[in-house]
C-alpha cells in the first residue's frame, strides 16, 4: 500500500531537534549554559545533560556505545519481538538492589576543583604557589586523568583513538587513514525517543513521556533510585544524583518550550546549528517501526512514522485527536520536518538501538570539501565534490556507523544533496546562470534546493525555532513558573535540609575552599538566592536571547553613563 494511502492511526505531536554538524565549532557554549542552568548542584557535578564530543573519540561516558557491555536499548528476540537488551522483569527483580551494568565514576570522570584560596592568598615566596586539584566527591587531592571532554580535538588520540567503539568496527587501514583525514564535533542531549528504553526499564514508573509534546521526564517523587534507567538508556543520558538518590536527565528545557522559547543549549549556540520544531507522528506505527527486522531499515521505518502535516487527512485526524490548530500550523512550518522528510538531509543517531530517537543530525560535508581542497582542486566544484563522495569512503563508513546502522547509501545521498546545494548556490551567488541539472541529479528542484539553502544558511530566529506555546489553564503563569523548575529550590529534590550554614545549605560536602566561602556567603545573605556581589541571581532559563540578561553585567557608573550619553 502506498504511504500516502495507508490508514492513519492515533496522531500525536512531538517536539524534536535537528543539529547541523557542519556548523559546530566545538566551543562548548551549549554545554556550559546547560550546566549553569540545570546541573550546578551538589550530587551532579559530573553530569552534563548536554555535551560536545570530538569524533573519533570514546565519548561521555567512556565507550557508551558499547552495548555489549552496557546493554542499553532494545533488541529483537528469536520470535522477532522487542525486548530490553538488559533483560526483562524477572532479571530486573533479581538484580534490583545491585545493578551491575552501570558506568562507574571513572567512566564519566571524577569532578574536581582547585584550592584557589591557597593560590591567591599565598605570601610572597621564591616559588609560585600551586592550586592543587581536589575531588568534588571525596575532597582529597587527585590526579586528573579523564574528563567529559578528554578527547577534545583528538587530544590523546594516539593513546585513546583506537578505543572508539565505531573505529573498532572498521579495518586497520580505515582506522589509520581516518585519523589523518578529518574530525568533527557531535553535540549530544537526551534523544527524547518515541520508544524510550529508559522508561521501559524503570521499575517505579518514574520516567514518563509527556503526551502533549513527547518530552521524556523523570518524576522525582516516584523515583526510587534503582538506576535501571541508566542501564536501559543506550545513549547514557540518564544520570544518578548521589546526593538525592534520584535519577535526572535532560528536560528539553520544558519550562521554556511551554512558553515558546527554545532550549538553553539552542538559544546560546554560537554556530546556530540547532533547529527545534514540532512533528506529527502515527503512534500506532511506532512498534512496527521499532521491530523492523533489519537494522539498516530502521532509518526509513522511522521516517514512515512521521506524518505530512500538509495532508488534509492528517490535519483532520489531528484536530479530531485534540491537537490545537496552532500546533498543526507549527508542524507545517517545522524546520525539523522539513530537514527530515522534505529535504531528507537529517539522520538519527544510532537507530540500531531501536528507541526511535528524536534528535537528528545533518552529517558534516566539510571533511569532504577540505579533503578535495587539500589536493589543490576546487572544493566547491560539483564534479570534484561528487567524485570525492564516491571515493572518500572512510568518512562515509564512519558516519554510516553513527547514523544509519552501517548502511552508507543514505549517508551518501545526504552528502550528495549538501554538495549539490553548495555547487548550485555558488553559481547563483557569483551571478551565473544556475544549472538545474545539479538539483535534478539528487531528486530535487531548484526551488527546493534554494529553500533548503535558506534554512541551513540564512534562517532567521523564528525559522529555526518554531515552538508553539503550551495550552493550559495556567498558560499565563508558565513564564513565572519557569523560575521554579530548577531542582535546587528550597525544599526541592536538589536540596537536603539543614547544613553547616543554616537551612537550605544542604549536607556538609567536602568541597574546595572557594566553594565553602561561596556557600557561606550565600547562606548568610538576606535570602538564599541573593549573592552579596550582585543584585539578583542571573536566570538564563527565562532569557529570550534578546538584549542583556538582568544582572549579568554590573550597572554602568556615572562616568560610563556620561560616555554612553
Amino acid at each position: 500500500m502506498p504511504r500516502d494511502a495507508a490508514p492513519i492511526g492515533r496522531i500525536m505531536a512531538q517536539m524534536a531537534m535537528v543539529m547541523n554538524l557542519d556548523k559546530c565549532i566545538g566551543c562548548h557554549t551549549c554545554s556550559v549554559t546547560c550546566k549553569q542552568t540545570w546541573t550546578n548542584r551538589t550530587g551532579v557535578e559530573y553530569v552534563w545533560f548536554n555535551n560536545v564530543e570530538t569524533r573519533p573519540g570514546q565519548g561521555y561516558p567512556r565507550r557508551y556505545e558499547d552495548q555489549d557491555t552496557w546493554q542499553g536499548g532494545w533488541q529483537l528476540n528469536k520470535r522477532g519481538r522487542l525486548t530490553l537488551k538488559a533483560g526483562g522483569r524477572f532479571k530486573k527483580l533479581v538484580t534490583i538492589f545491585a545493578n551491575p551494568k552501570l558506568p562507574s565514576i571513572k567512566d564519566y570522570y571524577e569532578p574536581w576543583t582547585y584550592d584557589y584560596e591557597t593560590l591567591t592568598n599565598a605570601p610572597l615566596q621564591e616559588h609560585t604557589p600551586v592550586a592543587r586539584p581536589h575531588s568534588l566527591i571525596s575532597g582529597k587531592d587527585m590526579k586528573i586523568s579523564w574528563s567529559a571532554n578528554w578527547d577534545d580535538n583528538l587530544g590523546g588520540s594516539v593513546d585513546h583513538g583506537t578505543k572508539d567503539v565505531i573505529v573498532q568496527r572498521v579495518s586497520d587501514k580505515v582506522r589509520f587513514e581516518f585519523e589523518r583525514t578529518f574530525m568533527f564535533y557531535l553535540p549530544r542531549i537526551c534523544e527524547h525517543c518515541l520508544n524510550p528504553s529508559c522508561a521501559a526499564s524503570c521499575p517505579s514508573g518514574a520516567i514518563y513521556k509527556r503526551e502533549e509534546d513527547g518530552i521524556v521526564l523523570v518524576d522525582q517523587d516516584r523515583c526510587r533510585g534503582w538506576r535501571m534507567c541508566v542501564t536501559g538508556c543506550p545513549y547514557k543520558k540518564v544520570y544518578f544524583n548521589h546526593r538525592t538518590g534520584k535519577a535526572e536527565k535532560c528536560t528539553f528545557c520544558f519550562p521554556r518550550v511551554e512558553v515558546g522559547i527554545p532550549t538553553v543549549c539552542s538559544e546560546t549556540c554560537v554556530g546556530r546549528l540547532r533547529y527545534i520544531g514540532l512533528v506529527l507522528y502515527d503512534a500506532d506505527r511506532v512498534l512496527a517501526a521499532a521491530t523492523t527486522p533489519d537494522d539498516t531499515g530502521l532509518y526509513e521505518a522511522q521516517r514512515d512514522v512521521f506524518l505530512d502535516p500538509h495532508d488534509p487527512r492528517v490535519v483532520a485526524e489531528a484536530e479530531r485527536a485534540g491537537i490545537p490548530r496552532d500546533w498543526i500550523e507549527a508542524a507545517q512550518r517545522s524546520p525539523v520536518h522539513a530537514l527530515i522528510n522534505t529535504y531528507k538531509v537529517a539522520l538519527p543517531l544510532h537507530p540500531e538501538y531501536r528507541t526511535l530517537p528524536m534528535v537528528w543530525y545533518i552529517p558534516p560535508l566539510s571533511p569532504v570539501v577540505d579533503a578535495v581542497s587539500d589536493t589543490g582542486h576546487d572544493g566547491e566544484d560539483r564534479g570534484n565534490l561528487f567524485a570525492a563522495i564516491d571515493t572518500l569512503r572512510i568518512p562515509v563508513e564512519y558516519l554510516a556507523e553513527l547514523f544509519t546502522a552501517g548502511d552508507p547509501a543514505p549517508v551518501e545521498a545526504v552528502l550528495r544533496r549538501l554538495a549539490a546545494m553548495r555547487a548550485y548556490m555558488r553559481d547563483i551567488n557569483l551571478g551565473r546562470e544556475p544549472d538545474d541539472t545539479i538539483p535534478a541529479a539528487t531528486g530535487m528542484t531548484g526551488e527546493q534546493m534554494y529553500d533548503m539553502y535558506r534554512l541551513l544558511a540564512l534562517a532567521k530566529y523564528d525559522e529555526r525555532y518554531v515552538i508553539p506555546p503550551a495550552h493550559a489553564e495556567q498558560a499565563h503563569r508558565l513564564e513565572e513558573l519557569a523560575t521554579e523548575c530548577s531542582l535546587d529550590y528550597d525544599g526541592g529534590p536538589g536540596m537536603g535540609g539543614s547544613g553547616p550554614f543554616g537551612e537550605a545549605s544542604g549536607g556538609a560536602t567536602p568541597l574546595a575552599v572557594e566553594n565553602y566561602q561561596a556557600l557561606r556567603d550565600r547562606q548568610t545573605s538576606d535570602t538564599a538566592a541573593a549573592p552579596t556581589d550582585k543584585a539578583a541571581r542571573v536566570n538564563l532559563l527565562n532569557w529570550d536571547g534578546k538584549g542583556r540578561p538582568p544582572g549579568l553585567f554590573p550597572p554602568p557608573g556615572p562616568e560610563q553613563s556620561g560616555e554612553q550619553r
